[in-house]
């Protein structure tokens, strides 16, 4: 056989090239045009052609091309399925620090989690998605969510048969309907993110980040509030003000129902009665604060006065930070699971998965974080 046209010869890559494979992989890598051209020795302009399809990279540039983004050639090749998103409809936890090179690599990782997803559920039956008002390849309840955040919450936690009570765990009954959470592996790009969400592709997706790892609470609570996205701000765009104030009520009522936590919140300031509640609900005592807050127990002054108060006890018994390592019921296991399931079933392996995928072994065990849904073989 002709080697120039083998099914990965640079060739045989530049006849099937998906321009969208290209820009992917570029903001995965955090590059600019500008840096790429830099690395495989052309212009700027000639990378935003490749990248529109206005032309096609020559031969000898593909090899370039897969070594300076670190993936196989085969990468770039059309036919594979690929969730496009648009970074500026996700969701982000601190939309205003979120500059746009860090959305767009947002949205690639995601698209590749999406990826992900979508090859393994071609072997292992992943969990329906049963979110209010969801719609699209997969079985939704068909309930229209309340326009009202807190009544959302509430219902929700009737959808999902989770009672008043607090939870012990949040991301396990994310994952139990549907909702494919995954963390992002730690780089520079994403210590200003907190985290980010996206109903836009057949599943829903969201992604924790590492700055929120360190404090089991305050996880939960984000969490939480990308749950609250999914549900209020499916359809909209991303980086309002307004919404990320609704999603934090979201959370605040599904983390804590206000007519169950209302009667166990104490009747003046007591902080060490709020940490007692932490533990007993698992959210952060800021929250517990905004809480007393809301219902009129506090002042604005004095709970502006306990939060500085907070800061000088960060480090003391009941206060300090509890990172999820000791907490693997939040830690996400869905896509892992899946994997594991796949590998007894049908005998699927790690390389072959990533020959599927066109994506160096390394990336998929990247992303199919090892810890541990109901799931089935598909018949």
């Amino acid at each position: 056989m002709d080697r120039r046209n083998s099914p990965q010869s640079p060739q045989a890559v530049v006849d099937a090239f998906d321009q969208g494979r290209l820009t992917q992989a570029r903001q995965l890598a955090g590059m600019t045009k500008k840096d790429l051209a830099e690395r495989i020795g052309v212009t700027p302009a000639a990378v935003g052609q490749y990248e529109t399809g206005m032309s096609r990279p020559r031969p000898d540039l593909v090899p370039r091309l897969a070594d300076a983004l670190g993936v196989p050639p085969a990468f770039f090749l059309l036919g594979r399925p690929h969730g496009r998103l648009d970074g500026s409809i996700s969701h982000f936890g601190s939309p205003r620090s979120t500059r746009a090179y860090q959305r767009a690599k947002a949205a690639a990782f995601v698209e590749q989690v999406w990826e992900l997803a979508h090859a393994l559920e071609r072997q292992v039956r992943l969990p329906h998605v049963v979110l209010p008002g969801l719609s699209g390849d997969e079985v939704h309840s068909g309930v229209e969510p309340p326009g009202d955040p807190a009544q959302a919450a509430r219902a929700l936690r009737r959808l999902w048969g989770l009672g008043t009570g607090p939870l012990p765990h949040i991301v396990r009954h994310m994952e139990a309907h549907g909702i494919v959470v995954v963390l992002l592996p730690p780089d520079e790009d994403s210590v200003t993110v907190d985290a980010f969400s996206t109903s836009r592709l057949p599943r829903p997706i969201v992604v924790l980040t590492a700055n929120r790892c360190d404090d089991v609470h305050r996880y939960r609570f984000t969490a939480a509030h990308e749950l609250g996205h999914l549900v209020l701000h499916g359809d909209t765009a991303s980086g309002d003000v307004r919404q990320e104030r609704e999603a934090d009520v979201f959370a605040a009522e599904f983390l804590t129902p206000r007519d169950s936590i209302l009667p166990e919140l104490p009747v003046r300031l007591d902080l060490r009665r709020l940490v007692e509640l932490k533990r007993t609900w698992g959210v952060p005592v800021d929250s517990l604060l905004y809480r007393c807050r809301e219902v009129g127990l506090i002042s604005d002054s004095a709970a502006s006065r306990a939060h500085q108060r907070l800061k000088t006890l960060r480090d003391q018994p009941g206060f300090a930070a509890e990172p999820i390592s000791g907490h693997p019921d939040e830690q996400p296991v869905l896509l892992h699971r899946a994997f594991e399931l796949a590998v007894s079933q049908t005998g699927l392996t790690m390389e072959l998965l990533a020959t599927q995928l066109a994506w160096p072994v390394s990336r998929v065990r990247e992303l199919l974080d090892d810890r541990r849904p109901a799931l089935r073989p598909v018949p």
